[in-house]
């Protein structure tokens, strides 16, 4: 079997997908999570691009302790300084240099010449390599390059001291053959690249990263570069989990296996996804609700006679908790504690206090606890009280299609409560209102979903709400089985998290 080193880059390419940003909290809680998931490399961000970049870079680094941790860097000295001063604390840190290589970015973006170019690479790769040892180059819209120039270019990195060479297909324009050729090609005509990772970063714009990045490693390539649901720029990245997981059930052919920790896939995909506000759509591969669902008589009947008639991967090999009543209302603390351990997660003393007291409330909503239940308090708990800046204390919504939709919201900030009235066209947006006037934030909400997030008539809703302040994005979340209460509760996580960072502004 040959080792595969998988490079995620959910902080980096992921986060600049429109709807996706995260505060530095967020940012922590993901990097904890990927490196609880085995993956080899973390891209913490892009120090340069502004201040906060270069503080969750730096404190990604300064909290992970098994990855590697890179930040992203352009050909410039600028670029340099600032993510190695990002990742000098981490245990082990890499720089990431990249300079666009094919001829339309050189002509139209770079104004470069191709000599040009090839001095930019010699000059800050050993810059980078004065700082580092561990450097990685990437020949950015290697896809569309002079396959010899792009050979010279790789050379010309190696001898400068670059340890990884990664060739993206950046636009998403390859095919899998043509990346195959591609790696082949450089791996036959580049002096010195035996002694180099090669690597591989695909986007999807024509939806074959994943095949392109498999194609890349059958090629040669030892490092693929990735996201969680395969988040990223206009259509994303190569998915972290469809290529683990073909790497994974699809062993004999492919001879290759990687150290991800397969059970803590779908962890790391809902947490990214209660962190974002983006659902995963049903039928995604590997952690969509369809992905080990059978509705077809012809394949049920086959499921049950033996389960590998339609299933080539087990649930649970990804993560994915079977729906078994554990705990209820009578349960205690160190039952749910217990259970939270057993399904990874470890929480201090005071955020199994607050994970309790709504465990408890949502126990004597829901006759059936499941583990699934379990792991929505688990992670929703972290984010919604995190500033406790301002906190649901109640409400109360009188609603209907031909009477003014009213709602009363009570408010606690600290010892004191505050509550309020308002109408609207609907309860949800009437309580929205009564929350402005109690706040006086003045956000604008610019979307509102509702989500299910376990099953059943009894069902948590998840309300995801992204509210826009000044410039920034912000998104609040909230669970509930009441989906007003959650409705609430996700607008009160945004107020909360525009004031804080207001207070850090100040």
């Amino acid at each position: 079997m040959r080792k595969i080193k998988v490079f995620d880059t959910t902080l980096r390419d992921g986060e600049q997908s429109p709807g996706c940003s995260m505060n530095l909290s967020e940012k922590l809680e993901m990097a904890r999570q990927l490196d609880a998931l085995g993956v080899d490399i973390i891209e913490a961000g892009f120090a340069i691009a502004s201040p906060e970049d270069f503080k969750s870079v730096e404190a990604i680094s300064q909290t992970v302790k098994n990855c590697k941790v890179a930040s992203l860097a352009r050909c410039t000295t600028g670029d340099i300084d600032a993510a190695w001063n990002a990742v000098k604390g981490a245990r082990y840190p890499r720089i990431h240099v990249f300079i666009a290589t094919s001829d339309i970015h050189m002509e139209y973006k770079l104004k470069m010449t191709r000599e040009q170019v090839l001095e930019s690479i010699a000059k800050h790769v050993a810059y980078a390599k004065a700082y580092c040892d561990d450097i990685e180059f990437s020949c950015e819209d290697a896809s569309r390059s002079d396959w010899e120039f792009m050979s010279k270019c790789c050379e010309t990195a190696i001898k400068a001291g670059a340890t990884t060479l990664n060739i993206p297909d950046t636009v998403g324009y390859s095919t899998p053959q043509e990346m195959f050729d591609l790696i082949t090609y450089l791996r036959e005509h580049t002096p010195g690249i035996d002694s180099c990772d090669i690597s591989a970063h695909c986007h999807d714009d024509l939806g074959m990263a994943v095949a392109n990045s498999l194609a890349c490693l059958r090629a040669g390539a030892t490092q693929v570069e990735c996201t969680l649901c395969g988040i990223g720029e206009r259509a994303g990245n190569a998915s972290l989990e469809e290529i683990v997981m073909a790497l994974h059930t699809r062993r004999e052919y492919y001879q290759m296996e990687t150290n991800v920790v397969t059970t803590q896939i779908y962890k790391s995909c809902k947490l990214l996804s209660s962190i974002t506000g983006v659902p995963i759509s049903p039928s995604k591969s590997i952690v969509g609700a369809n992905a080990f669902a059978h509705e077809s008589g012809i394949h049920q009947h086959g499921v049950i006679a033996n389960a590998l008639t339609y299933e080539i991967m087990k649930s649970t090999d990804v993560g994915i908790p079977q729906n078994t009543m554990v705990l209820g209302k009578h349960s205690g603390k160190h039952a749910l504690q217990d259970r939270l351990t057993q399904l990874g997660y470890e929480v201090s003393k005071e955020q199994l206090d607050e994970i309790f007291v709504r465990f408890k409330a949502l126990a004597d909503k829901k006759k059936n606890l499941t583990d699934r239940d379990i792991m929505a308090l688990a992670m929703a708990n972290s984010r919604i009280t995190e500033t406790h800046a301002y906190e649901l204390a109640g409400h109360l919504v009188s609603t209907g299609n031909d009477i003014t939709n009213v709602a009363c919201v009570r408010i606690r900030k600290g010892e004191e409560i505050f509550e309020d009235a308002a109408i609207g066209s609907g309860p949800i947006y009437a309580a929205f209102t009564a929350v402005d006037k109690i706040t006086g934030v003045g956000a604008t909400l610019e979307d509102f979903s509702l989500n299910a997030v376990t099953d059943g008539e009894d069902a948590m809703g998840e309300a995801v709400v992204k509210l826009r302040f000044g410039d920034e994005l912000y998104t609040g979340r909230g669970l509930s089985t009441d989906v007003i209460e959650s409705s609430i509760r996700a607008y009160i996580n945004g107020i909360n998290k525009i004031v804080a960072s207001k207070h850090s502004a100040d």
